[in-house]
């Protein structure tokens, strides 16, 4: 009656055994690293000669380290302790100009078991320190970068139709943003507002008439205005987890907060400073042509008197630059970049790849302008606030220069070089518009550093609880059910050891939370047992034979056990569906807990009791 198959007792024991070996990794902890890399390999890459030089800068500033280890795309250091990773750390940032330097934590597993894929699971930013970020989007020039947008589209719409305007100008009446467009004529301005309302759905278009001319004003829709809004967020964050691959960091968290912020979790990393620097950056690149002559230039810049289809720049050294409105090409369209050495000049510069759209628009305008001018603008967005009068007051910049005016020598079109940088800018430049441009800048509204050895005493203190409820679930089992309650607490340690490999298999990240979630699971798991045994019990006194009372214990208390962790089961997915964060760790931990407690207690535990009570004439059960 009780008696399972053998291929039954091979699997549940291959089961026990793999996941043992994956649980394993996660017994040899981390060690202190700096983890350098390249993101442009093919300019500065991680060969063994940068190998030698990091290891013989080590040695001359006397600083130990564990290993190195190096492959194609990055190079490892280990250290002993965190204090020397620190000193190193300081010694290297000086000395690898053009690579991505990280202070990290790298586990320190045993090479064969990597060799099977082993690997521990992550820990979360209360476990292993790091750096905490509460990030505001300024959703309002975000709209009105949207806006200036439009206004390019306009100028060349209405150019292509050859109506012509007076002025096109990005303007605020009140709360609200628009643009406005003024024409001489009744009859060009109803045509304007009739082919640009076919276009563009998405405006809300009213007249707006002034002395001698016909205007219109156009601003977003409520529904647009929302659409804009969540595109900015969305696209931040998509830009920020690029950024954070730049820097090297295992399993960050970057998550939506409410409509307009953005959380950002950077496990691992000490770097304050090189973090804030990376992740608020808002610095991109505009290509324009050159307008006029230079004496038109400075005319310009004494006067103030600047034509309506050119805009007054000044170049790094205070020279004034007139452009063209017209961008030929702005950073959004930007593929790759790569700080590298210009072989003519032998300055700094960022070698670019252009989309197939500006790739195709770079083309036309070299092709039409060969032996002009083209100018680069370089543009950075800050956002600073203050507190006056006990409110919070923001102010908001842009800072725009010209970096380098150059004749076009030849037709060009997805790939060139920009020079006029200093070897720092060359180099953050690219990272940032390899990762992306963020559509609004962003201001740190909350900043917290997290020491690892606050995260070593949250790792202790919840080891510490786990182990206490393990002990303490395992000596009630033991003298409530004797001898079947050494079984169910043998079923108790393989759910721990199988719930630790899950998590280290799906590399799922581990928090204080989700440590909760495992002290819950182990009561979940020993519940089972409880119901099973007592069914046991209770057939044993209605006079049943032991062996009868083993098959309806198990058979009886399934149907109650499955219920139980099914609604259980469908909270944790409404946890993870709609929690952040800390709730998000608690409910993967509690789901993959209850799949684990199913097989142990059930599974598990039947099989020993099979193995060693199924084939024998028992008068009594030691339960």
């Amino acid at each position: 009656m009780n008696q399972y198959p053998v291929w039954k007792y091979l699997l549940i024991a291959f089961v026990i055994a793999i996941c043992t070996l994956y649980a394993l990794p996660n017994l040899f902890g981390e060690d202190p690293a700096i983890q350098i890399s390249s993101a442009y390999a093919r300019d500065m890459p991680i060969n063994e000669n940068i190998q030698r030089d990091i290891e013989a800068t080590l040695k001359e500033s006397n600083i130990e380290f564990l290993s190195v280890e190096r492959d194609t795309k990055k190079l490892l250091v280990r250290f002993k302790n965190t204090t020397t990773q620190l000193k190193a750390y300081s010694v290297l940032k000086d000395g690898l100009d053009g690579y991505v330097i990280a202070q990290n934590l790298a586990p320190a597993t045993p090479d064969w078991l990597t060799a099977f894929g082993g690997k521990p699971m992550y820990l979360g930013l209360d476990l292993r320190g790091g750096i905490h970020f509460l990030m505001q989007v300024d959703m309002k020039t975000a709209i009105q970068q949207d806006e200036e947008t439009y206004i390019n589209d306009f100028r060349t719409l209405l150019r292509e139709n050859k109506l012509r305007y007076k002025g096109i100008n990005h303007i605020k009446t009140g709360e609200q943003t628009g643009i406005e467009i003024n024409f001489t004529t009744l009859k060009v301005r109803e045509q304007a507002k009739q082919l640009i309302a076919k276009q563009y759905n998405d405006l809300t278009i009213t007249n707006a008439d002034g002395v001698n001319q016909y205007g219109i004003f156009m601003a977003f829709t409520e529904q647009a205005l929302r659409e804009n809004q969540q595109n900015a967020l969305e696209q931040n964050i998509i830009t920020l987890r690029n950024r954070v691959n730049e820097l090297g960091v295992s399993e960050p968290v970057i998550q939506r907060q409410g409509d307009d912020r953005i959380v950002v979790q950077l496990p691992g990393i000490q770097d304050t400073a090189r973090a804030k620097e990376i992740l608020g950056a808002t610095a991109t690149l505009e290509y324009r042509m050159t307008y006029g002559a230079r004496e038109e230039w400075l005319d310009a810049d004494k006067t103030g008197k600047v034509p309506l289809s050119a805009r007054l720049y000044h170049e790094r050294n205070g020279d004034p630059v007139l452009l063209k409105r017209r961008i030929i090409v702005t950073g959004d369209q930007i593929t790759g970049a790569a700080a590298t050495i210009d072989q003519q000049s032998g300055q700094p510069a960022v070698s670019i790849n252009l989309n197939s759209r500006g790739g195709k628009r770079m083309l036309q305008n070299t092709r039409k302008n060969i032996g002009k001018p083209m100018a680069v603008v370089f543009i950075e967005y800050n956002i600073k606030s203050e507190i006056i009068n006990g409110k919070k007051v923001i102010h908001r910049s842009k800072t725009e220069e010209v970096i380098s005016v150059a004749n076009i020598m030849g037709e060009f079109s997805n790939r060139f070089q920009t020079t006029g940088l200093t070897s720092s800018e060359a180099n953050n430049l690219a990272l940032l518009l390899r990762a992306g441009a963020l559509k609004a800048p962003m201001e740190i509204i909350e900043e917290r550093t997290i020491g690892p050895s606050l995260g070593q005493e949250n790792i202790e203190y919840g080891f510490i609880s786990i182990v206490i409820g393990f002990i303490a679930v395992m000596i009630f089992m033991l003298l409530r059910y004797r001898i079947f309650g050494m079984i169910a607490n043998l079923a108790l340690l393989m759910n721990v050891i199988i719930l630790i490999a899950m998590l280290s298999l799906l590399q799922a990240t581990l928090t204080l939370p989700g440590m909760a979630g495992i002290v819950l699971t182990l009561g979940m798991a020993v519940d089972a047992n409880v119901l099973i045994f007592e069914k046991i019990r209770e057939e044993v006194a209605n006079g049943n034979s032991p062996q009868t009372s083993i098959h309806l214990g198990y058979e009886k208390a399934f149907v109650t056990i499955f219920d139980a962790n099914l609604t259980t089961l469908i909270a944790a997915i409404m946890l993870f569906s709609f929690g952040t964060g800390p709730i998000k760790g608690f409910a993967i931990t509690l789901s993959i807990g209850i799949v684990t407690s199913m097989f142990t207690a059930i599974m598990l535990t039947r099989s020993v009791v099979n193995f060693s009570y199924g084939d024998k004439q028992l008068t009594k059960l030691p339960i």
